[in-house]
């Protein structure tokens, strides 16, 4: 098994024992798409950040695929259009509030489910960044860029997971 389905599949273990995602993984071309772009924008602010703040590192992407996933369900004709989805989402309030920016204006979250939201996306980031440090990498290397960005990955694909199933996506098998 890969770092990266380690990763998948404690992601999935945590957030199913909670009911913030199904058995089966949404299938979202539209959210999955923007990963690329997503990700070569924010990487170089990620890997600046992870010095110092390695779970908000982590945990900023984790809000990145949950805002997707609400503009996809929402008003994707326009967003979809975006040249730079991150930089759009990161300068309405700058990187280091980009969190507080996502669960109040995009999610519109409020009470419990603020304080909830910010608890799940926190303790994700936290194992995610355990499991990264359990691997043992040598900082600085391509094998450690590469487990960041796998770990980014998976933060992605699990908020946009999370917020779909939040939105009433449910993901059952057709018979």
């Amino acid at each position: 098994m890969t770092f990266e389905q380690q990763i998948q599949e404690d992601l999935h273990r945590y957030l199913r024992s909670l009911n913030e995602a199904e058995e089966r993984l949404p299938d979202c071309p539209d959210v999955y798409e923007k990963w690329d772009h997503i990700a070569q924008a924010y990487i170089p602010d990620g890997i600046r950040e992870y010095a110092n703040y390695p779970e908000a590192s982590l945990g900023w992407m984790m809000y990145l695929g949950m805002a997707v996933a609400q503009y996809w369900d929402t008003e994707w004709e326009t967003y979809s259009r975006l040249e730079n989805m991150y930089a759009y989402i990161r300068d309405k309030r700058g990187y280091d509030a980009m969190d507080e920016y996502i669960r109040e204006e995009v999610l519109r979250l409020q009470g419990d489910s603020y304080k909830q939201t910010e608890q799940i996306v926190g303790e994700c980031a936290a194992r995610v960044h355990s499991a990264l440090l359990r691997q043992q990498i040598e900082p600085g290397t391509k094998e450690a860029f590469h487990a960041y960005v796998d770990c980014l990955r998976q933060l992605y694909l699990f908020g946009a997971a999370m917020q779909l199933k939040r939105m009433g996506y449910h993901m059952t098998k057709m018979n």
